[in-house]
C-alpha cells in the first residue's frame, strides 16, 4: 500500500513549497493529499525580491485544488506531513482543526517537514513540549517563532532535528524534499518503497 503523505496550506501558499513537494512526493509513488481549512481551490503566490526592497514582493501564482478540508483530516490516515511557507500558515493556523493534525504527527513521530513560514503554524498548539530544546529553521523573519516555540534558531538554510525536516525557503527545496523522503523510506540506490518506515 502506497504511503501517504498530507500538505497543509491555504490561500496565500507560496507557489513553489506547495507544487514542488506534491509532485516530489508523487513522482516517488506516494499519495500527496492538499488539505486546506475548506474544500476549495486555493490561489497560491510568488514571492520573490526586488532591489530597493527591504523583503520580498508577492504577485499571484497557479490555483491549486484543495482536496479535502482540515475537518475531515483523519491524521491517522496518513504517514507524513508538510507545511508550506508563504502567507498560508498565519491564516491556517487559526483553524480550529489544524492542532490536533498537527498533535497526531509529533505524538507519532512521523516525518514533518515545514518550509520558509511553514513553522507558524506550531505556534498554535497548545502542548510545544516536542520542540524544546530542539533545533529548527525558517525564513529569517520567522526567528522569533521558533524560538517562542522554544527551539533554537538554526542558522543554515537546512535542518533534520530526528523526523522533523526544517529550511529557510523555496531554494532550498531540492534538500528539504530529498531529507524528507529519506525520512519517509525513500532507498537513495534504487529507489524502492521502504517498509521499515511506519
Amino acid at each position: 500500500m502506497s504511503k501517504r503523505v498530507l500538505i497543509l496550506t491555504g490561500d496565500g501558499a507560496e507557489v513553489l513549497e506547495v507544487y514542488y513537494p506534491f509532485f516530489r512526493v508523487k513522482e516517488e509513488g506516494y499519495d500527496a493529499v492538499i488539505a486546506a481549512p475548506r474544500k476549495k481551490t486555493l490561489y497560491t503566490v510568488c514571492h520573490d525580491f526586488v532591489d530597493g526592497w527591504d523583503t520580498y514582493t508577492e504577485k499571484p501564482a497557479h490555483q491549486l485544488a484543495a482536496e479535502i478540508s482540515f475537518a475531515d483530516v483523519a491524521p491517522g490516515d496518513y504517514d507524513a506531513l508538510i507545511i508550506p511557507g508563504g502567507r498560508a500558515p498565519e491564516f491556517i493556523r487559526n483553524d480550529p482543526d489544524l492542532p490536533r493534525i498537527v498533535q497526531h504527527f509529533l505524538d507519532a513521530d512521523k516525518p514533518i517537514g515545514a518550509i520558509c513560514h511553514g513553522a507558524q503554524v506550531f505556534l498554535a498548539l497548545p502542548n510545544r513540549s516536542a520542540f524544546e530544546g530542539r533545533t529548527m529553521t525558517a525564513y529569517n523573519a520567522c526567528k522569533l517563532e521558533v524560538e517562542s516555540l522554544g527551539a533554537q534558531y538554526a542558522s543554515e538554510t537546512l535542518h533534520v532535528d530526528g523526523r522533523l525536516v526544517t529550511g529557510h525557503a523555496w531554494p532550498d527545496l531540492p534538500g528539504f524534499m530529498r531529507e524528507f523522503l529519506n525520512l519517509l523510506g525513500r532507498t537513495s540506490s534504487n529507489k524502492e518503497l521502504s517498509s521499515s518506515v511506519n
